[in-house]
């Protein structure tokens, strides 16, 4: 049986968050982990420990729904689902990858859909970081095994990345980007302090990637490890990754002991 999806409610408005978090109850594979009127505490909320989906209005007093998620930009982001009694935002929510927008007052079989995307949206997720881990497995026991003439063996990955930013293509070299994100079927390169969105899933990205330079930490981050500054010890067994600009990363336990081997640390 899956776990349920943990979830975080922003909202300004006390009505409207209890309203959905009465919906919420009556599904099955759904927990909420906490309720937030002002974006400032959700962001930090959600830095701490991020959720698997974030219910997210957009107009609030001071951040609002959009200025929150471009707050969170050093945060393995969960599936953002707006709620908002405006459909003004749509075009705009949906730019930003958003999983699903829905108008208040939310129906519950219109919120049942979108938890059910959301759940479709992680087993994908979950899919893929499996199949990137058998790859791994495959790759470690035939050290050599389809290296092209000329590479060093686990070195693979591409030269240069093409980005498309204000209709012209850019291309980035894979040592200048500091870490990477899942952003729904698509990632953000972060290169110092430019995001670049780019139509692949974490799996193709670690494809293109050297494996010696480039390791997933989570589900949904890949981090260049010449970045990393420290691990902070963090709660139930996990860690913090800090990179040298002070972006913190969330580390699950999952990954911990190849990041610790890569890093020249014991592992436990």
């Amino acid at each position: 049986m899956n776990s349920p999806l943990r979830a975080i409610i922003v909202d300004d408005e006390a009505p409207a968050r209890e309203g959905l978090r009465i919906r919420l109850k009556r599904e099955s594979d759904v927990v909420v982990l906490g309720e937030f009127a002002d974006a400032a505490q959700a962001l930090a909320a959600i830095r701490a420990d991020p959720p698997d989906v974030l219910f997210l209005d957009i107009e609030m007093p001071g951040l609002d729904g959009f200025a929150l998620l471009a707050g969170a930009a050093g945060v393995a982001m969960p599936a953002v689902i707006f709620v908002t009694a405006h459909d003004t935002h749509a075009v705009r929510a949906f730019d930003v990858r958003a999983l699903d927008y829905l108008l208040k007052p939310v129906e519950q079989e219109r919120l049942h859909e979108a938890i059910v995307r959301a759940r479709s949206y992680w087993e994908s997720a979950r899919k893929a970081e499996l199949a990137d881990r058998m790859r791994g497995l495959v790759q470690d026991s035939q050290p050599g095994a389809g290296v092209p003439a000329g590479q060093v063996p686990g070195s693979r990955g591409s030269a240069r990345i093409p980005v498309r930013r204000d209709g012209a293509i850019l291309f980035v070299t894979p040592s200048d980007i500091d870490w990477i994100d899942a952003a729904g079927d698509s990632v953000k390169l972060h290169v110092g302090k430019a995001v670049h969105p780019v139509r692949k899933s974490m799996g193709e990205m670690l494809a293109m990637l050297d494996s010696t330079q480039f390791l997933r930490i989570h589900r949904s981050t890949i981090v260049n490890v010449a970045r990393v500054r420290e691990l902070q010890p963090w709660f139930h067994g996990e860690y913090v990754v800090v990179l040298h600009d002070g972006t913190r990363l969330k580390l699950s336990r999952g990954y911990r002991e190849n990041l610790a081997r890569v890093l020249g640390l014991q592992s436990g």
